[in-house]
């Protein structure tokens, strides 16, 4: 049986709409995850859509907060057999190295540079880029469903990156908290100390009793 998204808004072909009448012939949506954790990359994924696409999964996208493991899985599944699609990572030493900010811009121009075909135009959520023709609108994963398709892809392609890290280095439960400051994680690090994958300019590795672990 299919799995069915939560409650929520309702991602619309609106802003491609819009970007289709004024002459794009192919529209990306483009969108991060991992912005907040202590741990791993940002991954941002882009996906490009035509005025002629039309996919069972169209109705049932939605910003990839919303839904369950289950449901990113399966629907990561059908947008990558559907469409053209592209992710792109920026590390956490990029993320200490240049800040979030312009770790969350590298990651979204890497997935739209992965991308098989250049887009005439770009709806990104909230993230200007130094890209012509780019909207950036607010909650745009809720509301595009071009962006909450890539919102999906960025997701899953993030926590199957995330298990693999936990394999590797063992200790951190990266299988479950997937890099963010749960209790769990928090006293691993204060056990530990933080590991390579660790973004040592946020708190708490910004004090001088943490190093690295051994």
């Amino acid at each position: 049986m299919a799995a069915r998204p939560r409650r929520g808004p309702v991602p619309s072909l609106r802003w491609e709409r819009e970007a289709w009448r004024a002459g794009a012939a192919l529209v990306a949506g483009v969108d991060e995850v991992g912005v907040g954790p202590l741990a791993g990359p940002v991954t941002a994924a882009a996906v490009l859509l035509a005025p002629r696409d039309r996919r069972p999964w169209f109705r049932r996208v939605r910003d990839s907060k919303t839904l369950t493991p289950a449901a990113r899985e399966e629907l990561a599944a059908g947008i990558e057999a559907s469409i053209p699609h592209g992710v792109g990572w920026a590390t956490s030493a990029e993320v200490d190295r240049r800040g979030i900010a312009e770790a969350r811009r590298l990651a979204a121009m890497r997935a739209i540079e992965a991308l098989p075909r250049a887009p005439d135009a770009v709806i990104s959520d909230a993230l200007a880029l130094p890209l012509p023709c780019v909207r950036a609108e607010p909650k745009a994963d809720a509301r595009s469903v071009a962006v909450a398709a890539a919102s999906i892809v960025a997701k899953v392609a993030r926590d199957r990156w995330m298990a693999e890290l936990c394999a590797r280095v063992p200790g951190y439960g990266f299988c479950r908290n997937k890099g963010y400051a749960t209790p769990a994680h928090l006293a691993a690090i204060e056990r530990r100390g933080p590991c390579g994958e660790h973004r040592l300019s946020w708190a708490p590795f910004a004090q001088p009793q943490l190093g690295p672990a051994r």
